[in-house]
């Protein structure tokens, strides 16, 4: 009956040490009175080296801007009623150890630094020397960040925009695993000779104001284990040993009596 009584007990605190408090489960607490949340540092990204655009130019002339699209290539598609469709991809350019590019007819142009936007206006100024009214459509081909620790999906992922927050960044991993600390998640920004580290609470409205609630090339996420996780880590990989013990001492008290 004692024995009854105790394995009871055991399981009663395993139950209730397992239960995680809603405090350290619900996201984004403190919002319920607020209007209006202002997300700050919503600053675009800018290129770094090592990364590839694609940069397509158009004008009301196509001919003349052609020497500027040289190395574009032919994409062949099939819509829904199964006939070919062709669409032009814009060439792309892997910016240099120096931050340059190497651009058809106007040579090196200086791009690390420089946002979509900007790095578009500078092309565009130097092609209008040779057209009118040019149109430069830049786009970053190679935005990754990752996605590490207790989320459901970890991984490398692509994303097809240069604009991405924390919480898409989460939700595209699938969401924090129930053994995820919601108040330690580590975001690594790689700034070239040095890397900065940033901690984040997503229970609190505050993560909104984070200078890197918007993420950047490369960025990677990685979501902590709750102390829970870590001992279950611990007894999983210790549990071939302390069966043997268990095993090794009964064997002893059998031969024992």
């Amino acid at each position: 009956m004692k024995v009854l009584k105790t394995v009871c007990i055991i399981k009663l605190i395993l139950l209730f040490g397992s239960c995680k408090a809603p405090e350290d489960v619900v996201y984004f607490q403190g919002i319920e009175n607020l209007d209006k949340i202002s997300v700050k540092n919503n600053k675009a990204p800018s290129f770094k080296i090592d990364d590839v655009i694609s940069i397509f130019v158009s004008a009301s002339d196509m001919d003349t801007a052609r020497p500027f699209n040289l190395a574009q290539g032919l994409s062949i598609d099939v819509d829904n009623s199964g006939g070919v469709v062709q669409t032009t991809q814009a060439p792309t350019y892997l910016i240099d150890a120096e931050g340059n590019i190497d651009f058809p007819v106007l040579g090196k142009i200086k791009i690390e630094g420089l946002t979509r936007i900007k790095a578009s206006s500078v092309i565009k100024e130097k092609i209008k020397e040779y057209i009118n009214d040019p149109v430069v459509t830049i786009r970053l081909e190679n935005f990754k960040i990752t996605v590490l620790g207790e989320v459901n999906t970890p991984g490398n992922f692509t994303i097809p925009n240069e604009k991405v927050s924390i919480i898409d960044a989460i939700g595209i991993a699938g969401d924090l695993t129930i053994k995820g600390k919601r108040q330690e998640v580590v975001v690594i920004r790689d700034l070239g000779k040095e890397k900065q580290y940033h901690r984040l609470d997503l229970t609190s409205k505050e993560i909104f104001n984070s200078p890197v609630y918007f993420l950047n090339q490369n960025d990677i996420v990685y979501v902590e284990p709750n102390p829970s996780r870590v001992r279950t880590s611990k007894t999983n990989s210790n549990t071939l040993t302390i069966a043997l013990t268990v095993l090794g001492v009964v064997l002893s008290l059998v031969g024992f009596f």
